[in-house]
């Protein structure tokens, strides 16, 4: 079964470095290019004021970096959230990974909102309004959850002397 094998060590290890990998490569590459990133913006308005200010080439690399790691990133995040979900709270794996299982389509609904705006071939940037709160309320709960998990697992290593 895919959690089973998502709760396992190695693909814990494996996922949360893709996810630290990918959450770093996002600040270094909009540092670089001091690209704003439409993802944290929920304001429609703001968001299109945004893109304006956009010149081809910053359209271009937002469309690239959505395209890409912002498609690479739920998988990442999404496996550590439910991996951590099921290893570290096995009873309740299912309610407590629905979060993380939640935000990946909505982070990836959002994501082509924006490269339909950013292409200039559909403005649906209002759905934003809804679907950037939700990605965001989704993705802390799937965070908060797997942070328990994790002190959770490092309370009990301590005291049992246990590897996960």
């Amino acid at each position: 079964m895919l959690t089973t094998k998502l709760s396992e060590s190695k693909i814990l290890w494996l996922s949360f470095t893709a996810t630290v990998l990918i959450t770093l490569a996002f600040q270094v590459i909009t540092l670089q290019l001091g690209l704003v990133l439409l993802d944290g913006i929920s304001d429609p308005s703001e968001a299109r004021a945004a893109i304006s200010s956009m010149n081809v080439y910053q359209r271009h690399f937002h469309i690239w970096i959505t395209a890409t790691l912002d498609v690479a990133y739920p998988a990442a995040y999404g496996a550590l959230f439910i991996g951590s979900a099921y290893r570290f709270f096995p009873s309740k794996g299912l309610l407590l990974s629905l979060p993380a299982l939640l935000c990946i389509p909505v982070d990836l609904g959002e994501g082509a909102v924006q490269v339909l705006a950013l292409m200039g071939a559909l403005d649906l940037i209002n759905l934003k309004a809804f679907l950037t709160p939700l990605k965001l309320l989704l993705f802390v709960s799937g965070f908060l959850i797997t942070i328990a998990g994790w002190i959770k697992w490092a309370i009990n290593r301590e005291s049992r002397g246990q590897v996960p």
